[in-house]
Order: C-alpha cells, then sequence, then structure tokens
C-alpha cells in the first residue's frame, strides 16, 4: 500500500472525495479552502452576523478567511465540512421557521 492510498484512508468523506477527483493536488486543496471558507462564511451570515458598516465586514470577512486557512488543514483528516454542512443545514432550518413564526405574528397583530 503506498502513501495515497494511506492518506486517502485517513481523509473524511467529502473531503476524500474532492482529492480523488480534481486533476492535482494544489486544485484540490484550493477547493477543498474555498468549500470551507464559504461555509463558514454562510454559518456565520445566519448565526452571527449583524448589520455592520461595509469596513467592519471587510475586516470580520478578512479574519474569517484566515481562520479558514487552520480550518482547510483540520478539513483534510476531521469532518470539518460535513460538520459546516450540517450547521448551515440547522441554522437555515431554524431561520426559516423564525421568519415564518414572525409573518404569522404580524398577520395575527394586523387583524
Amino acid at each position: 500500500m503506498d502513501e495515497t492510498t494511506k492518506a486517502y484512508e485517513k481523509m473524511s468523506g467529502i473531503t476524500r472525495y474532492i482529492y480523488e477527483n480534481m486533476p492535482s493536488y494544489e486544485s484540490a486543496g484550493y477547493v477543498v479552502f474555498i468549500l470551507v471558507f464559504i461555509l463558514s462564511a454562510i454559518v456565520f451570515k445566519l448565526g452571527f452576523a449583524r448589520e455592520l458598516p461595509l469596513l467592519k465586514n471587510i475586516i470580520i470577512y478578512t479574519f474569517l478567511l484566515i481562520g479558514c486557512i487552520m480550518l482547510t488543514f483540520f478539513a483534510l483528516f476531521l469532518p470539518m465540512v460535513e460538520g459546516l454542512i450540517v450547521a448551515a443545514l440547522i441554522l437555515i432550518v431554524y431561520k426559516s421557521r423564525r421568519w415564518r413564526e414572525e409573518r404569522e405574528e404580524r398577520k395575527v397583530s394586523v387583524k
């Protein structure tokens, strides 16, 4: 068994799929990084973000981008991408239910 096969066996599911199907390791690394950043930004926006001025948003997302470098290294052998997907789905369900409840409350208060 060669080193590549051993490394693939230790990788988490989505990361392994990306590394096996991309033309090079470098491009696969960039894809994993972009995926981690996009999912982290979605989770941040749905769960924690507030209305801020543009400059503060740029600073926050810059630091998020820098932090995602470390998360990308974790994503190689830990299920980071899968965890971010689950967190995003939970927050989407929460936000949609909250939005629906607020809409129903507005209808009741108007009548």
